[in-house]
């Protein structure tokens, strides 16, 4: 999350007639940057990871954990420590950080009051000694902001709160729900950043939608799972604000977990890459080859089987930050005839993508999205300008929204030499892919954000996710690689992701043949030799010819990550980056110490180690206080963090808590870093 703007925040009535100027100037300043720089050329790929951390506070005492809401008495104590400032501070938000030599990790607010955001203090290098720094800083952030929290807190790095909505104060300090601003039967709004714009967000998205956010997660039935489940959290006798009658107009679904509060998904923690591409057309072509990806590192990364004290009957967190902040009013739902909107809008602003970007002559038409929405006068300027048609698409497709957050101050006159109007939009388009334009100053690339992983419990895992991401880039960008299927196909696969144990038990729309034809020798079981280097590609691949259908199948996770066994197979994303780095002729030791982060998701997609979401499930419903009836209680939720904790700083050494998750056997000893992972 970037510098948080001050100003007056506009109230919907009134941020919805300035919508329409937002959008212009907007366009403007994305036209400006596009002039200066859409021929901007930088040397070498740089990239970055964001970690968000739930801030706890455990009162052993009395067996019970609550969430710390004093995100802004951390920041503040982390940017007044004299020697983390003599090494140049930490903080942006609240000092000036001077960047230089091995500058210190950057923290950062985030939604909730209970979240804290760490990233490196400088963007990673394509070096693979790099890669081996990242688990070690990942390592030092955690310890330097938990050196900065009371004696009783924690930074622990789930996904949810097991009990974030429940009836008991789940929060330190408490407040009581059912403030203006959220109006939420279940949450208080100081559990959201006091920054204006976070309340102001939340406020307008429900005032936009006419009524407060509707999200609603399957129930998870067990043995005494009393059916049909009706969330007995939910209070249909309150009467405080007018968007209390929406649970007695049906917003709460039976057998479903009922939430109406954006907290509820912005208060999630996720893991987040940003690539630097080294100019415009590496950056579109990463964005499109990693779309199809998204879902599959959904699946593998699922870590959120729990819900305001229930267990849910899905594994991963992406559905229900959509629905935390959905704007779409009935007309745009479908639910009532177009009168007062321009038009019916099949997604959340929280989604998969929409749209693919890059000018490469494998992209057929058949693989765009039929239904996508775009605003044909906002195209029309882009590509009067000189954009072309892909990628005036693109932003005419994120422009149908409406700015959300628009503060008076900003409305005075159009600077092109800032980018506040066009962010507006650009960053309240939530997909699980995001295409980022230089800033003014032109001081960085062309960027692309991968977003659908789920924060991991420990830091070993965060970092093998991060650089296995890595190295898939790497691949796509040596070996020229082609993931493309159509987009409708990859919304289905989000879909997926989300069932219980979705890694091991369902198919993923995935494209058979993605190396092009003289990439690389095969062996004889069509899967890419270990001793291939890349040849010389063609300047212009072929357009593909034939059904599109014949092009894509269902696989697994393990036959996406691992290959497939029969040949022609598909010859799996962790071969294709083992033949990478044999092309790239890494030393040994560098070699082997990759080979423990790869080892992880390999056996993540095969079954062998569990997901963070099985293991969940499985802790709690092997919880003595568990009484098969699908409720997590305060013991669970205090035991469960505590197992987190202890997971996170022994990472389930010798056998201990957690081993599921890194090792096939109890009292296996999983590899130390330094350690060679090769024999």
């Amino acid at each position: 999350m970037g510098l948080l703007a001050l100003g007056t925040p506009l109230e919907w009535p009134d941020a919805k007639n300035a919508a329409g100027k937002v959008r212009e100037w907007g366009i403007e300043q994305l036209l400006a940057i596009w002039r200066r720089a859409k021929g901007k050329e930088r040397d070498v790929l740089r990239w970055g990871d964001e970690i968000e951390y739930l801030v706890v506070a455990f009162d052993d005492s009395n067996h019970k954990v609550k969430l710390s809401l004093r995100q802004a008495d951390i920041l503040d104590a982390l940017a007044k420590d004299e020697a983390l400032c003599k090494q140049g501070g930490c903080v942006p938000d609240l000092q000036k950080v001077v960047r230089e030599g091995e500058p210190l990790p950057t923290f950062h607010p985030e939604f909730g009051r209970f979240m804290l955001e760490a990233t490196p203090g400088k963007p990673w290098g394509i070096g693979f000694k790099d890669l081996l720094d990242v688990e070690p800083n990942m390592k030092w952030r955690r310890t330097i902001a938990k050196e900065h929290m009371e004696p009783d807190e924690y930074p622990i790095t789930l996904t949810t709160f097991p009990r974030l909505g429940t009836k008991d104060e789940y929060t330190t300090p408490y407040f009581p729900p059912s403030g203006e601003r959220l109006r939420s039967q279940f949450l208080p709004d100081e559990i959201a950043n006091p920054h204006i714009r976070f309340p102001t967000l939340a406020a307008n998205i429900r005032a936009r939608r006419g009524r407060k956010v509707e999200i609603n997660v399957p129930i998870f039935t067990d043995e005494h799972t009393v059916l049909p489940f009706n969330d007995p959290t939910v209070n249909f006798d309150l009467h405080k604000w007018p968007e209390d009658d929406d649970v007695r107009n049906g917003a709460a679904k039976e057998n479903h977990i009922y939430m109406d509060g954006m907290a509820f998904g912005m208060g999630s923690c996720c893991l987040q890459i940003t690539f630097q591409a080294k100019n415009i057309v590496e950056g579109r072509k990463l964005y499109d080859q990693l779309s199809p990806l998204g879902p599959i590192l959904l699946a593998l990364t699922a870590a959120t089987p729990v819900y305001k004290g229930f267990l849910a009957d899905t594994d991963v967190r992406w559905n229900q930050i959509s629905r935390a902040v959905d704007d779409r009013t009935p007309e745009e739902l479908g639910e009532k005839p177009l009168k007062n909107n321009r038009w019916r809008l099949p997604k959340s602003r929280y989604a998969s993508n929409s749209t693919y970007i890059s000018q490469d002559p494998r992209l057929r038409k058949e693989y765009m999205d039929p239904g996508l929405v775009v605003d044909e006068a906002i195209k029309k300027r882009l590509m009067d300008e000189g954009m072309d048609d892909l990628l005036a698409t693109h932003f005419a497709h994120l422009f149908i929204r409406d700015p959300i957050v628009i503060f008076g101050e900003d409305l005075k006159e159009l600077d092109l030499d800032k980018t506040d109007h066009f962010e507006n939009l650009q960053s309240t388009n939530w997909q699980h892919m995001r295409f980022k334009p230089p800033p003014p100053d032109n001081s960085i690339g062309w960027r692309v954000e991968f977003r659908p992983m789920e924060i991991q419990m420990t830091d070993f895992e965060n970092a093998a996710f991060s650089i296995f991401i890595v190295l898939v880039t790497r691949a796509i960008l040596s070996f020229d690689l082609n993931f493309y299927i159509p987009i409708p196909r990859t919304t289905e696969n989000m879909e997926t992701a989300h069932a219980r144990d979705a890694v091991l038990n369902e198919k993923f729309y995935f494209r058979n043949d993605v190396l092009p034809p003289r990439v690389a020798k095969a062996t004889t079981n069509g899967h890419v030799s270990g001793t291939t280097t890349p040849a010389t590609m063609p300047s212009r691949p072929p357009t593909p010819t034939g059904p599109v259908e014949d092009e894509y199948s269902l696989m697994s996770i393990d036959e996406i990550i691992n290959g497939q066994t029969s040949p022609p197979g598909f010859p799996g994303l962790i071969p294709l980056v083992e033949s990478y780095l044999n092309s790239m002729n890494v030393d040994v030791a560098t070699r082997c110490d990759l080979a423990r982060y790869l080892d992880l998701i390999r056996k993540r997609a095969n079954g062998k180690y569990w997901t963070a979401a099985r293991w969940i499930r499985h802790f709690v419903r092997g919880h003595g206080g568990y009484k098969e009836d699908s409720a997590v209680s305060e013991e669970i939720t205090y035991d469960l963090c505590k197992a987190v904790e202890e997971i996170t700083k022994n990472e389930a050494r010798d056998g201990g808590l957690g081993w599921e998750m890194f090792s096939e056997t109890e009292g296996i000893t999983r590899k130390r870093k330094g350690e060679s992972a090769c024999g």
